[in-house]
C-alpha cells in the first residue's frame, strides 16, 4: 500500500461523505416509485445509493417487473421528473448540512498543499456544493456525463486523479459505499471508507464517521 508521505491528492465522493443528500434522493425516488406502482422497500432504497440516475430508474422498474414497459424516451422523462423533484427538495440545504469535521479537513488539506477533486455520480454536485458553501474547495469536479461506466468501475476515480494531473497511486479516495471503495481500489488509489467496518472492509483506511477524518488519523492507519 502507498505510504502516507507519498499522497498528493484527495478525491471525494459527495453524498454520505461531505453532506447527506440521500434522504432527498430517497424521497424523490419513493414518490416516483409510487407513481409507477412499484413497492418501495428498504432494500431497494439501499440499492440505489451511489448509483446513477438512469441506472437507479432501471433498478426501480426491474423491482416492479416493469423494465420493458416504457420507451427510452419515457424513461428519460421519468428520470427528469425525479430530478426536478429532488432539486426542489435540496434548495433548503445550507452550510449547516456539511458533515462534522469536513470543512476543517478540507482547510487542513489546502494548508498542507494537497490537491482536491470531486468524484460524484451526481450531475447536481455543483449545485449542492453551492448550497452548502463549499464550491471554492472543489474547482475540479469529474463530470459524470463524460463517464461510460459507474461505480464500482474505476473510471470515475481514475478521472478524479487525471484532472488533478496526478498518478492514481498518489491519490486517496474518500467514500461511504462499498461500490465506491471498490472503485477506488480498482483505480489503484488508497481507499478511505466512512461508515460501517464490515460493509467497508475492503477499504485501506476506515473511520466510523467524518469527525475522525484528519490527516493525523489517516497517517496513523496507513503507516501502522
Amino acid at each position: 500500500m502507498t505510504k502516507f508521505a507519498d499522497l498528493k491528492g484527495f478525491i471525494f465522493d459527495l453524498d454520505g461523505v461531505i453532506t447527506g443528500t440521500a434522504k432527498y434522493h430517497g424521497q424523490a425516488w419513493h414518490q416516483l416509485a409510487d407513481e409507477l406502482g412499484v413497492t418501495w422497500t428498504e432494500e431497494l432504497a439501499n440499492g440505489l445509493k451511489g448509483v446513477s440516475r438512469m441506472d437507479s430508474l432501471e433498478m426501480i422498474l426491474k423491482a416492479g417487473g416493469k423494465e420493458n414497459d416504457y420507451t427510452p424516451e419515457e424513461k428519460v422523462a421519468y428520470a427528469t421528473k425525479k430530478n426536478d423533484n429532488y432539486l426542489s427538495l435540496i434548495k433548503n440545504m445550507t452550510p449547516n448540512d456539511v458533515f462534522p469535521g469536513i470543512k476543517e479537513f478540507l482547510d487542513d488539506l489546502i494548508a498542507n498543499g494537497y490537491q482536491i477533486s470531486l468524484a460524484s455520480a451526481s450531475k447536481n454536485a455543483p449545485t449542492i456544493l453551492g448550497h452548502i458553501g463549499l464550491s471554492d474547495y472543489f474547482t475540479k469536479i469529474v463530470d459524470p456525463a463524460t463517464l461510460s461506466k459507474g461505480k464500482p468501475d474505476p473510471e470515475i476515480y481514475t478521472r478524479g486523479a487525471e484532472i488533478l494531473g496526478l498518478d492514481p497511486s498518489v491519490c486517496a479516495g474518500v467514500e461511504d459505499a462499498a461500490a465506491g471503495v471498490a472503485s477506488i481500489n480498482a483505480a489503484n488509489e488508497t481507499s478511505i471508507g466512512i461508515g460501517d467496518k464490515q460493509e467497508l472492509s475492503a477499504a485501506n483506511v476506515i473511520f466510523a464517521d467524518t469527525s475522525a477524518l484528519t490527516l493525523d488519523n489517516i497517517k496513523a492507519q496507513m503507516d501502522n
